[in-house]
Formats: C-alpha cells, structure tokens, sequence
C-alpha cells in the first residue's frame, strides 16, 4: 500500500495541479484572467447574489393586456357555449369589459342565461383554492339582450393570481439557465423583483425572463387568405396573426392545442438540413388530441403560434401519433436553446413589463462579505495551527490534504462556472470538517495498531485499510443526502448540494490518496523506527467511560429537550425574516457622498424591527433597505417604515417606499420539505443495507433529533430564520450522519470481533475508542465556526452560531442517542454477523 507505481503518482500530481490551475483565476481581476496564456484555466467562480450583487429587474404585470386577453378568452367560451354546444344563434360586442350579447331567438333567452352561468367560477377555484371571488356579473339589457361584466374585485384577484403564477415560472426559467441562486418577490401588488447574480447577457436574460412563450397550436383558414380576409372581412371566429417570416396568417381563433399540455421540449438540428430546431413532446392527453387533430385534417396546413406570432405552418401529411413533433423556423442554436428553455418553464400567465433595470450591490453588504473573508482567513489558520499541535508532522500532512481539498472544491466550481453563495459556503465549511474528519480517523486508526504491537508499516497500511470502510460508509451517506437534494430541492438547496457534493468527492481523494501518498513518500525518505502521531492529547489513551450507564439519564435530558423545543416552535415559532415574510423595501439616496451601508444597518438595526437587510442599489449613492412584516398589520408596519425614514432622513433621501412580498415561496418551502424528507428515506435504506435496520432508525432518529433542537435553538433565542438558516440546518443533517456512521461503523466492526461480550460494554468500548477522534474533529470545526461567530459580523452570526451549535448536539447525539438505541432495537452480534460481507481480498468490511 505504500508503494505507489508512477502512473498513480502522476494521477495524484495531475489531479492536485488542476484543481490548483482551475481556482487561480478566482484570485485576479478580470482583467487579468484574460491577460493569461491560452493553455491556463481562465473560467471563475460566480459569486451569488449575497455575495457579489447582480443585476436587478423589476417586472410588472401588464394588467391592461392581461383584462384584453380575458375579455377574448371570455368571449370564446360565450361563443362556444351558445353555438356549438347549445345551437343558440347569437352576436356578441364588447365595449372594455362589457360584453352585449343579442339573440337571434329571443325564444331562446332564459336557455342561454343559464347557459352563460356556468363561465361564472370563482377565481380562487381555479387555481385550486376553495370559494374565491366572482369574476363575472351578468345582466340584461331594456332591448332585451344579455351583458356580462368583469368585476374590479374579480380583476384584482386574478392580477394577484397571474403574480404567484408568474413567480414560478420566473424561478423555473432562471433556475433552467444553471446553477444561479436568484431572488425572486412580489412587490406591491403588481410587481416582481428579480435579482439575478453573475448572468453577463442581460439582454438575454430579459427576453427569457419578460418573454410570454405562450405556445399554442391553431388551423389555418382553409380557403382564403389573410389578405383576401382584409378585403372581404373576417370570417367568423378566425383572426390574423403576423409570420415570422414577414407575412400574415388567417387562423381559426380556437385553440386546437395549448402548451400546457407540453411535457418537454428540447434544442437539436434537423437531420436533413442540419437546422436548429426545437422538438415538443406532449402528456398522455395531448398526444390523444394532436393524433386526432392531424388525422382529421391531412392536407390543411397547422400553424404553431409563439407568442401571437406564427413560428411555422406546414401541411399536415399525415396523422402524427406518439405526440412529438418539431418546431422549424429562422434559429440559431442559442436562440432554439433559449426557446426550449421557455417551454420546458411554461408559458407566463400574462406579459411582464420591465419597469426598471439596475445593479445592486451584495444583500449581505460588502462590509459583511469583507468580515466574511477575514473570519474565513482567521478560522483555517487556527484549524492548521490546531492539526500542527495535534498531529506533528502528520498534522503537516493533514494541512497539505485540506488546503489541496479547498483547491479542489473551488477549482471544480470554477470549471462549472457555478454560482457560490452563503449556503454554498456552508457546504465547503462541512467539507472541510469532514475532510479533517477523515484525516483524523486515519491517523487515530494507525495509532491503534501500533498500540497493537504492529510494526511502523504494518500500522499504517492497517490504518488506512481499516479506516477507508469507515470513511466510505460516512462520505456515501452525506453524498445521498447531497444527490438527493440537488434534484429535489431548489434555489438555496441545491446551492448547498451542489458544493457538498464535489466536497465529499474532493474529500475521498485528498483524505485516502493524497494523504497516503505524502506519508509513503516522508516513509521512504526517513524509514522511522518508532511513530510519534499524537503531540496533543486532549485524552488520556485507553479511556474506559460507562456511557452506556447513563443511558436513561440522557435519554430523559434529550426528551425534555425535545419537548422543549416542539413546544417553543408551535407556542412561540420561528422569528421569520425577510426571506419568509416579505415586508417593506425603502429605497434611498445619499444627500452627499457615497452611502455607508455598515452605518445604516447599524442604526436601522437598533430601532428593534426585526430582520433588516441593506444592501447598494445602483450607485455609490444609492441604496435599498428592507425591514420584515411588523406584528400588528399595515399600521404597524407603517409605523416601522416611519421610524426608518426619522432615523435616517438627516442623512438620506426617501426615493420610495413598497411592499415586497417573500423570497421563500410556497412551492420553495414545499420543494425543500420534500426534499429533506427523501433524502433522509434515501439515507436510510443505504445504511439499512450496509449495515442493519437497527442502525439505519438510529441514525434517522439521532439527525431528526439534532435538527428538532437546532429549531428550538432559533425558537428560544429568537435570531431571524431565513434562507441562511436553512443553509444550516441542513449542514447540521450532514455533519449529524457523518458523526454517526463513524461511530456504528466501529461497533459494527467491535460487535464481529467479540461476538459474546454485552451490548452495553461494546458500545461503550466502541465509543470510547472513537471518542479522541470524535473530540478532535468536533474542536477544529469549532475552530473554524468560532472564527465565523467572532469576525463574521452580525449579519451572518446566527447562521454561524447555529452551525456550532448543531456540532455540539451532533457530538452529543452520535454517543448519547444513537448508540443508545441500537440496545433499545435488540441489536445482537447474531443480526450484523447474517449482514456480513467480504472484500476482494478476504477482509472483512
């Protein structure tokens, strides 16, 4: 094990350089990166939207257009249900939002009165609620004709409904483009607030953000054309729509087909004349209709429709079944790119309207990203000091290993031009703790089997051979919990996911490889007699605790607990920020000089109103403030708004004042619930397979313990719960398995080895032997939170005290909770001995 043959050295070499050449760049202006020779890396890291700024839109629902096409649309279904299902003559004027109908038959009257009733569904219904506001008020005319009418209430229910509609596909849309964290609220009633970090094409982001990509499929008017139609006039129930190549359409006004019924849709090339195309795929239903439509039509032409304008229409040859087809127009493999993008999202319920573009600075203020990067600095020299005082030269190596695994992660995240923001960090921040966790496990490993009377190589091939099951089953198990978040989750999540992921990937190769290959190599070159591993002893060797005799005694202290915080977060709940509960936006100017946002947040921050954030807003000048929801409704609010202004007015402008509405939208919160949910099933049956069921409840049981009291933490403390929060919560899951499965993996190995000895007394000797490595890892991240809390600055202080303190309780629980109940579920040395497996080369796992 400790020879290595030149083609995996060079791997090593070759693998550690890259991440190297691929994070270099992050450390140079743009300027320069381009000034680097060609064969260089030249790819950087996007920094999110709290961390850099970005681009900031803000969208308006266009609410006239929007009462226009409902007008229409209310005018089709009139139509529709008096002619074709009820054979009732009639014509109908509109006049704004009146619509006059007069029948042919007045006969027919009250038939078509009821008829007309069944439009009349309340708004709420519609969009899956229960009650809701009536749309329609219906009438009739002294001429004896009928009226119906939108109401102002109706409207301004189905404005409010477009908004939240709206909001999702805007997220789906940018959510499509990469790995980009946006944020995305409603403001006022109307609008929409986008901001969007890293995206260098705004133009390009505006069109597929403000763009309808209502896709809807219409027959062409079989026997005259759109010009002979201008003279002649419009037939009935037909309208004229421009091409997209210059001409003008007659098509039939009914929808044949809509986009909804669309399931996917992705760019390619046609396979004969290799142009860029957009091919469609429709549900189940949709591929019915679509079978149906071109079968009953072969020889009339179909026109696909983008946004009221014609994209193509081509003959129909033959009926289409399986319900795919392709789009053909004028486009360029980005612009077809960009229109599947569109359609995978779905069609805006109605046209956004950009009403201001601008840059703004990072929500967590450049002071705080600033105090961000020195606690960051000051947090991995007092890890690299405690592994030197530690480990001695293995600590040396250990440094090396972790400063090469940072590289990795970033150079990886460069070469992805992925986006980092705060719950990113918090991911490299678990991955850095697991990666002195696997070093630490290592180096106690060896020090065990030369305690064991082996010699220096026989302890370190033993060391590393043994420790790598246990390294495996820790780092598989996060790596789940990751996979699964990231195809899950969203926004913040997947952010989080996306950097564990390469962590732990990272992390297996510099923990195992690279840290085998510098001490084979300081092996050769010294060929020690004796191993000096150990400098720092924060425990005697040999430690024999009865945890197991304190079982009950912890078990009532964790249900108090428990109790505790399940009682404070239904009797007192979370203190919501912004990111939950929307609240005020006060946008402001300097009246001279460049605005001081650490001063603002300073003195807002005093007047007691919750969570604030400021952050720049275009200019040096400029900036916007953001206070929660107030308890007490809009006259308490205004009241926060007011104390503001008074605060500041000396000093600052009031440009505006609005409402935004949350960050964190239902679908979001759902999403994220959803996946936490799966990912910790998924985690369950991979231990319950690699280990034995007993193991997999107790591993649930100890993380849905450590994250119940991290949110009865926030409850009792009252520090805001946002999207940072979440961030540490779910590092809080990953350190909680990592913990763990170090532990169960040694009383898996323990429980074949003394097969006759008491479950308490091998639990307890199982505990004690990973205790030093358990104390060791849980101190250097420590160290670095530590570092986080003191110089991080306010802003992100909760969510650094929250990650050091769900490091404690994942300490606590990994011996106190989860072993404990392994006694509990009758765990025999009988049920992992039927589990056993074998390796390659006889060990066993």
């Amino acid at each position: 094990m400790l020879q290595f043959s030149p083609v995996r050295t060079a791997l090593i070499l070759l693998v550690s350089l890259a991440g190297i050449l691929f994070t270099l760049p992050n450390f140079v202006s743009p300027q320069t990166v381009e000034a680097l020779p060609d064969w260089m890396p030249k790819q950087q890291i996007v920094l999110g939207l709290d961390l850099q700024g970005g681009s900031h839109l803000l969208l308006q629902v266009n609410k006239e257009e929007l009462v226009t096409e409902r007008v229409k649309e209310l005018r089709r279904e009139a139509r529709s249900l008096l002619a074709n299902d009820n054979a009732i003559g009639h014509i109908i004027k509109t006049d704004g939002t009146l619509l006059t109908i007069e029948l042919t038959d007045q006969a027919q009257f009250e038939t078509a009165k009821t008829a007309l009733q069944e439009l009349d569904v309340p708004i709420s219904t519609v969009i899956g609620g229960i009650g809701g506001v009536s749309e329609i008020s219906f009438g009739e005319t002294v001429d004896g004709k009928l009226t119906m009418q939108l109401t102002d209430e109706g409207i301004e229910e189905r404005l409010s409904s477009v908004v939240a509609q709206s909001i999702e596909v805007v997220r789906r849309r940018i959510d499509e483009l990469g790995t980009t964290e946006p944020t995305i609220q409603r403001q006022g009633t109307d609008r929409i607030l986008v901001q969007v970090p890293g995206f260098d094409d705004s133009q390009r982001l505006k069109e597929l953000i403000s763009r309808t990509a209502r896709l809807t499929f219409h027959m062409v008017h079989p026997t005259i054309t759109a010009a002979q139609a201008r003279v002649q006039g419009l037939p009935v129930g037909t309208m004229i729509l421009p091409s997209q190549d210059g001409g003008d359409e007659l098509l039939m006004e009914d929808v044949s087909i809509g986009g909804e019924s669309l399931v996917d849709s992705q760019p390619g090339f046609d396979s004969q004349s290799s142009a860029a195309i957009v091919t469609f795929r429709f549900d189940t239903r949709g591929a019915v209709v679509f079978a149906e439509l071109t079968g009953a039509n072969i020889g009339q032409r179909f026109a696909v429709v983008l946004d009221d304008q014609v994209i193509t229409a081509p003959t129909i040859q033959t009926s289409i079944p399986g319900g795919s087809g392709q789009i053909t127009g004028n486009f360029t493999a980005e612009s077809a790119n960009d229109l599947a993008v569109l359609l995978r999202a779905g069609a805006l319920p109605a046209t956004l309207d950009i009403i201001e573009e601008r840059s703004v600075g990072p929500s967590l203020g450049a002071d705080s990203v600033q105090s961000g990067q020195i606690a960051g600095l000051v947090g991995g020299l007092l890890v690299i000091a405690f592994m030197l005082a530690a480990y001695g030269v293995f600590g040396v190596f250990a440094n090396i290993s972790l400063i090469i695994n940072v590289f990795l992660v970033m150079g990886v995240l460069s070469m992805l031009g992925a986006t980092l923001t705060l719950p990113g960090i918090a991911g490299i921040v678990l991955t850095i703790g697991m990666a002195v966790d696997a070093n630490v496990l290592i180096f106690e490993r060896i020090r065990e089997e030369k305690r064991a009377g082996r010699s220096v190589v026989q302890a370190i091939e033993a060391g590393f051979k043994r420790a790598f099951a246990t390294i495996v089953d820790a780092n598989v198990t996060t790596l789940i919990a990751a996979v699964i978040l990231f195809f899950l989750g969203s926004g913040p999540i997947r952010g989080f996911a996306v950097t564990l992921a390469i962590g732990i990937v990272t992390t297996m190769f510099t923990a195992y490889l690279l840290s085998q290959f510098q001490i084979a190599r300081w092996f050769a070159w010294k060929r020690p007699k004796e191993l000096k591993i150990h400098l720092l002893h924060l425990l005697p060797d040999g430690t024999d605790l009865k945890f197991m005799d304190r079982k009950k005694i912890a078990f009532v202290f964790s249900a108090v607990l428990l109790a505790g915080s399940i009682g404070l977060f239904f009797t007192q709940g979370l203190n919501l920020g912004i990111d939950f509960k929307g609240g005020s936006s006060i946008e402001v100017q300097a009246i001279e000089g460049e605005a001081q946002i650490g001063d603002i947040r300073e003195r807002v921050g005093a007047l007691g109103l919750g969570d604030v954030q400021v952050q720049e807003f275009g200019s040096v000048k400029d900036v916007l403030i953001r206070i929660e929801t107030q308890d007490g409704g809009d006259t308490a609010q205004q009241e926060a708004v007011g104390k503001v202004v008074d605060e500041i007015k000396a000093d600052y402008e009031v440009r505006r004042t609005e409402v935004v509405g949350p960050t964190v939208s239902g679908e979001l919160a759902q999403t994220g619930t959803l996946a936490v949910i799966a990912a910790i099933l998924a985690v369950l049956g991979y231990i319950w397979l690699r280990f034995e069921w007993q193991f997999a409840l107790g591993a649930v049981a100890a993380l849905v313990h450590d994250v119940i009291l991290t949110i009865g933490m926030f409850a009792i403390t009252g520090f805001e719960f946002n999207l940072a929060s979440i961030a540490a919560i779910l590092t809080i899951v990953g350190y909680s398995l990592n913990d763990t499965v170090v532990v169960y993996d040694r009383v898996r190995e323990n429980l074949r080895k003394y097969r006759k000895m008491l479950i308490s007394d091998l639990l307890n000797m199982s505990i004690n032997h990973t205790l030093s490595r358990t104390i060791l890892t849980s101190v250097t991240t420590l160290l670095a939170l530590a570092a986080l809390v003191v110089f991080g600055g306010e802003v992100i202080r909760s969510f650094t005290f929250a990650m050091a303190w769900g490091v404690l309780v994942g300490t606590y629980s990994s011996i106190f909770v989860a072993s404990p109940l392994l006694m509990n579920f009758k765990l025999t040395s009988r049920a992992v001995e039927e589990k056993k497996e074998t390796r390659a080369d006889g060990a066993s796992v």
